[in-house]
């Protein structure tokens, strides 16, 4: 669930995206899908296998933009919340909804 730095990218469905989160649980897509749809771009996600049915249903989520490296749009705080704020990584962690001005500062800081 954390931001990891590399540019991956693959196939959902046979189209071409770049991975935003792997493995991740339904609560996790439908949060991160609002968000990237929010800022405009198009998401594909898709089911990982399971083992067995004990395990819980997970997901991949990417976007059809090539060029989307999770990472360098939140700490670049180019997207936005849904109420016009700039994400924080601690927005986009699920965190905290607070999002203060410089991501170096924590909601304790303030």
């Amino acid at each position: 669930m954390s931001l990891g730095g590399k540019h991956l990218f693959g196939s959902i469905n046979e189209t071409r995206v770049t991975f935003v989160e792997k493995k991740v649980t339904a609560e996790r897509v439908e949060f991160l899908k609002k968000l990237l749809e929010h800022n405009g771009f198009e998401v594909l996600i898709q089911e990982e296998k399971r083992i067995s049915e004990e395990v819980p249903q997970l997901y991949t989520i990417g976007v059809t933009d090539m060029v989307f490296n999770p990472t360098i749009w939140v700490y670049q705080r180019k997207l936005m919340t849904f109420d016009g704020h700039k994400v924080s990584p601690d927005f986009w962690n699920q965190r905290s909804e607070i999002t203060p001005p410089q991501y170096w500062k924590t909601p304790k800081d303030s």
